[in-house]
Order: C-alpha cells, then structure tokens, then sequence
C-alpha cells in the first residue's frame, strides 16, 4: 500500500510541475495567441492554378521578392524561403499567376481574366512551406497590359498579413 501512495504522490507531483509550465500558445493573460502573432499555422499547400480562361492579348509580369524575416523580425527570425513555397497573383478572386521561388525571387507571369471590369487590381497570396501558413499583401497594384511591377534588381516587396 505504501509503495501505491508513493506512485500515486509522484504521478500527482509530475503532473502539477508539467501543468505548471508556461503554455507557449498562451499570452501572460491566458488568451491564445493568435497565428498572426505567432505566423505558424496548419495549413496544407494551396493548389493555385492559373485560370484558362484569361485574355492571352493581356498580361503584365512581377518579379517579387518574400523576406517574413525582415519584416517580422521578432516573430520571424528563422524563416526560409523553400522551394515548396508559393505566390500567387488574384483579380477579383481568380487565380491568374503563379510561382515558386527561384534564386529567391518568385517571377509571376499575369493574365488578365476575360471576365474583369475596369477596376482590374491585383491582390498577391504567399504560403509560407515552413510556417504552414498563408499570408495575403496588404498592398495592392494595378493590372496593367504590359507592364512590370518590380524587378530583377529592385523586385516587388509587398507587406504581408496573415490570412486568417
């Protein structure tokens, strides 16, 4: 019986210490931590496919450059760009560019979607292989026939938020 308490102490004093340890997903205050607090999530890679119904006659190229480091560096400090990382270009919700990184750059050939009205603007969704997350840029640019948004030399950096 004394060899039973003494299990039954030690069992109850294991899981009072591991109880007791701080929970990484939890804040001071014991909310959760939100994933654009944190930039990891679950998400599985995304299956953009470029539209093939789009305008041939229109299209216009982005050479975009992704660094979730330099611009979280508190929450980001580890980031890598793989190559299982994806950007994606959107008009109005359709797929219409997409990339993966090459020498660090992502290098997007845009069309223009047959079905767009005048106010054609482009909207840039990244997953992140690393974090499992998308995130979605802030900043938005207009489709324009034949134009170029970055380059080589000065690509594209867009701010990113996390999608949520």
């Amino acid at each position: 019986m004394k060899n039973k308490l003494m299990i039954l102490a030690s069992c109850v004093l294991l899981l009072c210490a591991t109880g007791c340890k701080k929970d990484k997903n939890k804040k001071d205050d014991n909310t959760p931590i939100s994933n654009s607090e944190t930039l990891v999530g679950k998400v599985s890679a995304p299956t953009w496919t470029a539209s093939s119904d789009y305008d041939y006659n229109s299209s216009m190229t982005a050479v975009v450059r992704i660094d979730l480091a330099e611009q979280f560096p508190d929450r980001a400090s580890d980031f890598e760009l793989t190559g299982n990382d994806v950007l994606a270009a959107f008009i109005d919700g359709q797929c219409v560019g997409v990339s993966k990184p090459e020498e660090g750059l992502f290098f997007l050939f845009i069309t223009e979607p047959v079905t767009t009205g005048s106010n054609r603007q482009v909207t840039l969704r990244y997953y992140s292989a690393h974090y499992k997350n998308l995130f979605e840029a802030a900043d938005v640019f207009p489709f324009e026939n034949d134009a170029r948004q970055g380059t080589v030399t000065e690509p594209f950096v867009p701010e990113l938020k996390v999608v949520d």
